[in-house]
């Protein structure tokens, strides 16, 4: 077998390398594996939080870093060090989270946890507003260190804020979204997309919306953004990388990667940014799409 033409593969998570029940398949996982021997870096991708994304590292054996908080952080998965990150303006936060708050939603940051010592900070403002059922589920079922306050003024590390974030109905989320855009024009990056949920809690409303998740970034933090910061440590140029991906936040590295592979189950936007389209996540389209770029069809 001729050497792949790609030295680095970014893979998202969610939609992507993990199936329907949020599981890697051994198709997937043996998949990864060739590409390593090969010669490649494998970087996983994903909005979630390094804590929230251990159990499939572990799974993958990932001992390359990863781009984890939707591109606000990258990683070291062995020692959890942070090798780079891309913070959220303090005042900027301070005001959108007044927007969110003005929703009737608690705002939950995101937390550079190497150096703020916990993941998330929930700001519930005056009005006390609730966590979602899916916010808690989500919480309790990563483990991860939450601390709640009720003025953004009590938050004892505002430097280490990589991500701003609110759960709601996707109505909800395009509104506040949009509040957001008007306010902050492209001072900020933001997006919303459907959220992970357990089966109890994926119902959809009467009017046939799902529950969505928006994220806030730094307007220089996405996906992309990252991984060409992580590439140029390695000394990888845009040419010699390939992204995988199938949601919003995927769009950046799919479109700017040498090869952009949407998933056979992408969101439009996915497919229209991507060079190629594979199988579905439940169809172990990583390892299809690995397999292409390892025989050099792709």
């Amino acid at each position: 077998m001729n050497a792949p033409r790609y030295d680095l593969v970014a893979i998202d998570l969610d939609g992507t390398l993990l199936d329907s029940a949020s599981r890697v398949s051994e198709a997937n996982a043996r998949a990864v594996a060739r590409a390593r021997h090969a010669g490649m870096k494998v970087v996983v991708c994903t909005g979630r939080g390094l804590v929230e994304c251990r159990r499939y590292l572990d799974a993958i054996g990932q001992t390359d870093p990863v781009v984890v908080a939707g591109g606000s952080i990258i990683a070291c998965p062995v020692t959890s060090r942070t090798i780079h990150h891309f913070k959220l303006d303090h005042a900027l936060v301070g005001h959108a989270v007044g927007r969110i708050h003005a929703h009737g939603y608690p705002a939950l940051i995101l937390k550079d946890p190497v150096e703020a010592g916990y993941d998330y900070l929930v700001v519930t403002g005056d009005d006390d507003h609730p966590i979602d059922p899916v916010t808690r589920w989500w919480f309790q079922s990563m483990d991860v260190n939450v601390r709640f306050v009720r003025r953004l003024s009590d938050d004892a590390h505002p430097e280490h804020t990589v991500r701003l974030g609110a759960c709601g109905l996707s109505g909800a989320m395009a509104r506040v979204e949009k509040d957001l855009i008007e306010a902050f024009g492209d001072e900020l990056h933001l997006h919303h997309f459907p959220a992970v949920v357990a089966p109890e809690h994926s119902s959809r409303a009467d009017d046939g919306q799902v529950l969505h998740v928006l994220e806030v970034f730094d307007r220089d933090a996405n996906k992309w953004s990252a991984i060409d910061v992580l590439a140029r440590r390695l000394g990888i140029s845009r040419e010699r990388i390939a992204a995988i991906g199938d949601q919003i936040n995927d769009v950046s590295m799919l479109r700017h990667a040498a090869l952009g592979v949407a998933m056979g189950n992408a969101v439009a936007a996915a497919t229209d940014a991507a060079d190629r389209r594979t199988l579905t996540n439940d169809q172990d389209g990583v390892a299809h799409a690995i397999d292409r770029m390892l025989t050099g069809e792709w």
